[in-house]
C-alpha cells in the first residue's frame, strides 16, 4: 500500500512541474519553428512567371504598361496574401575594365519596405534579339558524287499499316522537316507512278538517282506500282498467289542503285499497296487498297539485296520487349537535338541470322541488341570487287511496336551518315537582362 501511495505522489509531482514549465516557458512562434522560404519561393515565383515568356518580354519592354499591369496581376495571384514583394530589373553592361554594370531600368512593389524578414532571387532572362543559326552538311556533297538524294514515298494511292494515329502524308511532312537541311535533294514521290520512274532509274527533278535514301512512310505496307512492277515474274508469283516478288524486285533495285531503304516501323514489306490496283481487296483486317504478302516479303527483299536466285520463302522476327537506344544514337541524339524516348516496345526485331545468310554489316545500331534479335539498325550489304571488299546498297529497319517515332528514323539515317553542323551565325545585342524578385513578409519577424 506505501508504495502505491509514493507512486501517486512521484506522478503528482511530475506533472504539477511540466504544467508549471509549460506555463512559464516562452514557445517560438509557429512562423519561427517552421519559417517560410521566401527565397526559394521568389525563384519558383519568377519561373512560372517566364514559363511563356511573359517576364522576359516585360522585361525588354519596360514601357509597355499593358504587359507590366498584367505581369503585376500575375505576380500578386501567385504570392500568399501574407508576402509583399519588390521586382526589379537591371541592365546588364560591360565597363570599360571589363566588369559587369547593372543598372536599373524598372521596379514594381506593393509595399515601402519589405520588413525585417525578407529574402530574394535573381534570375537572368534572355532577349529574342538573340539568334544562332547553324548550316548542316550536305551528306555525299563531298564525295564527287553530287551529293545523295533523298526520297520520301508520299503515295496518295497507296495506304499505310502499323502507322496508327498518322497517315504516310502526314508522316512525309515530318520526315521532310527534319532531314531535308541535311540532304542535297529531297524529294516527295507523290504517286506511285512516280515510284515506278524512280525505280526505273530515271530522276523526277534531275536529281541523282544513285546512292540514294529512301524512306517508306506507309509501315509494313509498301506501295507498289501497278503494270510492270505488278507483272508475273517481276512483281507476282503465280504459283503461291503472292506478291513477293515485288519485294525481291525491290532489294535488286537497291542493290543496284546502292540504295538505303528505310522501314520506319513493324515487320518490313508485309502488305503491298495501291488504291488502284487492290480496289476490292483487303489486307484482312478490313483496309482496302492492300494485299498481304505476309513474311515472304522481307525474305524476298532480302533475296534481292544479296543477288541470290528468288525462292519463295517465309522470314521470322522478334519480339525482345523493352529496348534501349544504343550509345552511339543518343550521342547524335544531342548532337543533332533530336531526342525520342530512348526506351522503346519492340516486337518486329530483326534476327542476327540475316547478317550471315545476307552477308549484311550493321554500321549503325539504333538499338541495343537483346539476345539473337536486333530491334533497330542499319546494314549494309557486302561485296568483293576484284579483291577489294565494300558496301552496295543498305537498309534500315526499325522493328518497333506501332505507333511509328519519325524522330527514330531521323536520328538513325544521322548517326549513320554523320553529317557536320558548322555555326553559320550568332547575334547577339541587348541580350539580357537580370530581374530581381525580393520578398518580405506582413508584419516583419
Amino acid at each position: 500500500m506505501m508504495r502505491t501511495v509514493e507512486v501517486v505522489i512521484v506522478i503528482v509531482i511530475i506533472t504539477g512541474a511540466f504544467i508549471a514549465s509549460s506555463y512559464y516557458a516562452v514557445l517560438p512562434w509557429p512562423r519561427q519553428v517552421s519559417p517560410m522560404n521566401l527565397r526559394r519561393l521568389s525563384l519558383t515565383t519568377m519561373q512560372m512567371l517566364d514559363s511563356n515568356h511573359d517576364l522576359s518580354r516585360a522585361a525588354f519592354d519596360t514601357g509597355n504598361s499593358v504587359l507590366w499591369n498584367n505581369l503585376q496581376i500575375s505576380l500578386s495571384a501567385s504570392l500568399p496574401p501574407n508576402v509583399i514583394y519588390n521586382l526589379t530589373v537591371y541592365d546588364v553592361n560591360s565597363a570599360p575594365d571589363g566588369s559587369t554594370v547593372y543598372l536599373p531600368k524598372t521596379s514594381i512593389s506593393n509595399a515601402e519596405n519589405l520588413g525585417v524578414t525578407s529574402d530574394a532571387s535573381s534570375d537572368l532572362v534572355a532577349s529574342s534579339n538573340v539568334t544562332f543559326n547553324v548550316i548542316p552538311q550536305k551528306i555525299g556533297e563531298h564525295n564527287g558524287n553530287g551529293g545523295i538524294t533523298l526520297y520520301i514515298l508520299n503515295c496518295s494511292d497507296a495506304n499505310g499499316w502499323w502507322i496508327t494515329g498518322y497517315n504516310a502524308q502526314s508522316l512525309a511532312q515530318d520526315l521532310y522537316n527534319l532531314l531535308s537541311p541535311y540532304f542535297v535533294r529531297t524529294i516527295m514521290v507523290q504517286n506511285t507512278a512516280q515510284l515506278e520512274q524512280i525505280l526505273n532509274g530515271a530522276s523526277l527533278q534531275g536529281e541523282n538517282v544513285q546512292n540514294a535514301v529512301v524512306i517508306n512512310t506507309c509501315g509494313e505496307a509498301v506501295p507498289i506500282p501497278s503494270g510492270y512492277y505488278a507483272s508475273p515474274g517481276v512483281g507476282y508469283d503465280s504459283s503461291h498467289l503472292s506478291y513477293a516478288p515485288y519485294a525481291y524486285t525491290l532489294g535488286q533495285r537497291v542493290l543496284q542503285y546502292n540504295w538505303t531503304w528505310v522501314s520506319i516501323v513493324g515487320w518490313p514489306l508485309y502488305y503491298v499497296s495501291n488504291t488502284a490496283l487492290f480496289s476490292s481487296t483487303q489486307n484482312s483486317w478490313g483496309i482496302y487498297g492492300m494485299n498481304m504478302v505476309a513474311s515472304a516479303g522481307l525474305n524476298a527483299f532480302l533475296q534481292g539485296i544479296d543477288n541470290q536466285t528468288y525462292s519463295y520463302g517465309s522470314s521470322t522476327t522478334g519480339s525482345p520487349g523493352v529496348v534501349t537506344l544504343s550509345n552511339k544514337a543518343s550521342g547524335s541524339s544531342n548532337y543533332y537535338g533530336i531526342y525520342p524516348s530512348p526506351y522503346q516496345t519492340s516486337t518486329r526485331a530483326l534476327s542476327t541470322s540475316i547478317l550471315s545468310t545476307y552477308h549484311l554489316n550493321v554500321t549503325t545500331y539504333v538499338f541495343d541488341p537483346v539476345n539473337n534479335w536486333i530491334p533497330g539498325a542499319i546494314y549494309r550489304h557486302s561485296v568483293t570487287t576484284n579483291g577489294v571488299a565494300s558496301y552496295q546498297g543498305g537498309f534500315y529497319a526499325l522493328g518497333l511496336t506501332r505507333t511509328p517515332d519519325i524522330r527514330l528514323t531521323a536520328l538513325g539515317l544521322l548517326s549513320d551518315f554523320k553529317p557536320r553542323i558548322y555555326s553559320a551565325d550568332y547575334t547577339s545585342y541587348d541580350n539580357s537582362r537580370l530581374v530581381v524578385l525580393h520578398l518580405g513578409l506582413v508584419g516583419g519577424a
